[in-house]
């Protein structure tokens, strides 16, 4: 893990069948900064296609989470 705790470092560790890498937005900073200017008026790309791509970031956040608890848990037990 790198010395971090980040998602990012842990999936791969702890859930290596997960990945980031097939998204189309693949990191925390680059989903909110696209976020504060959609909300903002101020986006210039599809506001639509770029939607998905959020929803889709942050489905993967959330999996990502969910896994990472379960394979920690599983560890505990054992």
């Amino acid at each position: 893990m790198q010395g971090s705790y980040s998602i990012k470092k842990v999936l791969p560790a702890l859930v290596p069948e997960l990945s980031y890498d097939n998204l189309d937005i693949k990191g925390g900073g680059v989903a909110s900064s696209t976020f504060s200017q959609m909300i903002q008026g101020t986006f210039e790309g599809d506001v639509e296609e770029t939607r998905k791509y959020l929803l889709a970031y942050c489905k993967m956040d959330t999996l990502a989470m969910v896994e990472i608890l379960k394979k920690l848990k599983l560890l505990n037990d054992e």
